[in-house]
């Protein structure tokens, strides 16, 4: 007796090899046009859906200009980051009733990194600001005046309480995986409006953050959309840009070499097509030698008027935003301006530490953002502030004169570029601990951020590793509440 699962009935139900390839044959052809369209844009697809990519693919030039998926409300991008965490209440996010709760237990248990006292107020005040009428700490004054310009997110929050996976995700979208940044991101989908700068500049005084390069760097997206480091520590143009200009040759011996070097670096490209560090290598060969005629103008402040450089203030920080102003009139894409390495981890001592970070950026972001509307940049400029989370409301000991990091709850505030100005979106509870209105993760944050560019945050993908890949995983939404 034969039963369904025996060798004779199993054998039937198999394709012989020509009934295969006849069934599997539109299949192959398929897979075929697939390698042709991946390699009309080397490691990228035209399968994945970015901007229009017209010109990209007519000229060779990864930072030609692109078209958005939709009409766009900002241009242009700056991050200013705030390494560390700074704290929501006592910046952009008043907590009275810790006052009332000060050197208590809080009525309810806080999940903590570390081990942690009672609760800590805020010694600072808070006060109405503009048209809005929005609270921000006497430690922000200047960039208070801006408050009607803002949308304050006071419900942020992210994955886990540590710098490392906090700082890759607000920068990369991912805690521990290898992601292009959010600069890459966005230079990829527009480029670039000025082809003798980098599309993407980061201004990092003395030493590199937590996580180092990796906070802007383009992973699987070619080397031409890679941030450009500069060291604002340097007032010396020609420090800040080393070896930017050539003394032993002059541009045409240059232009030789170059195209010399850069024929090598194509033959030695053609036998390693999936090594996207030549083509990084070549792009940037390219740039160095075409910053030479530009770079040092840009980066030199000494050519603003005076009463320009005092609405900025003095210190690195002054210097770091009218540089970045600077680069903005001349077309870069993106612009992150870091303070020095983690100096916003107020663990102890929070009450003078906060308050010596905010004197030294206070000023320079109010002059900033004041420089910007006066020159009509701001409508299409969006800027950031924040960090990669925030503080607890409760003291960390042992000093128990400091607050522990808190992804649970925090602030970030963005301002012109489409954003809706002098609004306060979502909130977090009683003690500022946990996002609990309208929630903002991170991913959110992204996805808005691309729709004020101009991008559908699903739609912006690049083919690598056999899938299709974006900055918002499989995550993201916009938050239209704050779109103007």
């Amino acid at each position: 007796m034969q039963t369904n699962d025996s060798p004779t009935q199993y054998h039937e139900n198999l394709f012989s090899r020509r009934e295969l390839l006849r069934r599997c044959g539109m299949g192959f052809g398929m897979i075929g046009l697939a390698g042709v369209l991946a390699d009309s844009r080397g490691q990228n697809g035209l399968l994945a859906a970015g901007g229009d990519d017209t010109e990209r693919l007519s000229t060779g030039n990864p930072m030609a200009l692109q078209k958005p998926h939709f009409r766009a409300s900002a241009q242009r991008v700056v991050h200013l980051f705030m390494g560390g965490g700074p704290s929501q209440m006592d910046t952009f996010d008043p907590k009275p009733l810790l006052d009332t709760y000060h050197g208590k237990a809080l009525p309810t248990k806080l999940l903590t990194e570390r081990k942690t006292a009672a609760a800590m107020r805020s010694p600072f005040k808070f006060q109405p600001h503009g048209e809005s009428g929005i609270p921000v700490s006497e430690l922000f004054e200047r960039t208070a005046a801006h408050v009607d310009d803002m949308a304050i997110i006071r419900s942020l929050h992210s994955d886990v309480p540590n710098h490392e996976p906090s700082l890759l995700m607000m920068n990369c979208g991912a805690t521990n995986q290898i992601r292009p940044s959010v600069g890459s991101w966005v230079t990829y989908g527009l480029g670039s409006e000025n082809q003798n700068l980098p599309g993407f500049v980061v201004l990092c005084p003395r030493t590199l953050p937590v996580e180092g390069q990796r906070n802007w760097r383009s992973a699987f997206l070619p080397g031409a959309y890679q941030g450009t480091r500069i060291d604002t520590e340097h007032t010396d143009v020609h420090k800040l840009v080393e070896n930017i200009r050539n003394t032993s040759f002059s541009s045409a011996e240059q232009r030789k070499q170059l195209d010399l070097v850069r024929r090598l670096n194509e033959k030695h490209r053609k036998s390693r097509q999936s090594d996207s560090g030549v083509e990084a290598r070549i792009q940037s060969f390219e740039l160095a030698y075409r910053m030479q005629m530009e770079a040092s103008e840009a980066f030199d402040i000494t050519r603003e008027e005076q009463s320009v450089q005092k609405l900025y203030g003095e210190g690195v920080h002054a210097r770091q935003l009218l540089i970045a102003r600077r680069l903005l009139e001349r077309g870069v894409r993106f612009v992150q301006v870091w303070d020095y390495e983690q100096l916003w981890d107020h663990h102890d001592g929070i009450n003078e530490k906060i308050e010596e970070r905010c004197n030294a950026w206070d000023q320079p972001i109010a002059g900033f953002l004041t420089d910007l509307k006066q020159r009509g940049l701001l409508d299409t400029t969006l800027v950031l502030w924040g960090g990669e989370f925030g503080r607890t409301p409760v003291a960390e000991l042992p000093a128990a004169s400091g607050r522990d990091h808190n992804h649970y709850g925090f602030t970030m505030w963005m301002a012109g570029g489409g954003v809706r100005g002098g609004t306060i979106h979502g909130a977090t509870d009683d003690f500022g601990f946990a996002a609990v209105e309208d929630k903002v993760h991170v991913h959110d944050l992204h996805a808005t951020m691309l729709h004020l560019l101009g991008f559908d945050h699903e739609r912006l993908t690049y083919t690598y590793g056999g899938r299709d890949h974006r900055l918002t995983d499989v995550y993201g939404k916009v938050v239209h509440e704050i779109v103007a």
